[in-house]
Parts: C-alpha cells; sequence; structure tokens
C-alpha cells in the first residue's frame, strides 16, 4: 500500500480560503465531492474529533480525520493554507498543512490507521513541510508522495 494511490488532483486545494478551523474543514470536506447532507453530517463527525483534542501535530501540519457512513471507502485530501490559521495545536503554531483522512466506520481492507501513520510518517519528514508550501501544482504534491516511497 503507498499513499499515492489514495489522493487524487482533484482532492488537493493548494490555496485554501478559510480563515478558521471551521472554515478549513469545509473546504477539505468540498475536496470529496459530496452531496451537501453527507458534508454537514462529516463536518460534525470531524469537530466531534476535534473538540476530544486537536489534531494540529505541530510543525505546521493538522491530519483531521474520522469514521463516517457517508462514505463507502477511504477518502484522503490535502489542503494548504500558506498564512496558517490557529488550530490548537500541540506546538501552538499555527497550521498550514492539512491532510483530511475520511474511512467508513466498517473497512474490510482496515486501511485507515496505516494510512494515518504513513501520512504522520511523511509530514514529519525533514524536508516535507518546507517542500509542502513551496509546490505550485497538485501533479507536484503528488510527486512529493512518489518520491518518498510511503
Amino acid at each position: 500500500m503507498l499513499l499515492r494511490e489514495f489522493f487524487s488532483e482533484d482532492a488537493i486545494n493548494l490555496a485554501l480560503g478559510g480563515t478558521t478551523k471551521d472554515d478549513i474543514l469545509k473546504e477539505l470536506i468540498q475536496l470529496l465531492h459530496l452531496d451537501e447532507k453527507s458534508q454537514g453530517l462529516l463536518f460534525k463527525m470531524l469537530k466531534r474529533r476535534e473538540n476530544l483534542g486537536s489534531t494540529g501535530i505541530g510543525r505546521g501540519i493538522a491530519i483531521p480525520h474520522a469514521r463516517s457512513l457517508v462514505v463507502n471507502r477511504l477518502r484522503v485530501a490535502f489542503g494548504r493554507k500558506a498564512e496558517g490559521i490557529d488550530y490548537k495545536a500541540i506546538d501552538d503554531k499555527p497550521a498550514q498543512l492539512f491532510f483530511m483522512i475520511v474511512a467508513p466506520p466498517l473497512e474490510v481492507s482496515n486501511q485507515y490507521l496505516p494510512v494515518l501513520g504513513k501520512i504522520a510518517q511523511f509530514a514529519k519528514e525533514e524536508d516535507v513541510p518546507k517542500r509542502l508550501l513551496d509546490i505550485r501544482a497538485p501533479g507536484e504534491f503528488l510527486k512529493l508522495i512518489e518520491e518518498k516511497g510511503l
């Protein structure tokens, strides 16, 4: 299993417009192209997860994630807000890079936690945050993931 298999160009936004955590979550959800009701349900699930503790892991990175019936397979999205927003991250620094993971509650392939782990591993590599801030197109994001071989 490679991370690249889960990302598609239409689920990548390199210019998020939101200025709050809620705005960013809504923009990431839109990248999954769900109907309006499903978007609302997923937003509630992600908010519930954030209320347990921020998914801001530090170094400008957040990995909002949840299980929800609105998807029938694991889905991921990536968004970037170069100026950063207050995300209540563990290092109290603004978050700029957002990896969202959503999976159904019961998942035969059981990829949710492995994908979450691989994204965390990828994001924590020394050069990755800066390189993610420098990319100019979704294709460059996908190439970076391939290059890291995760």
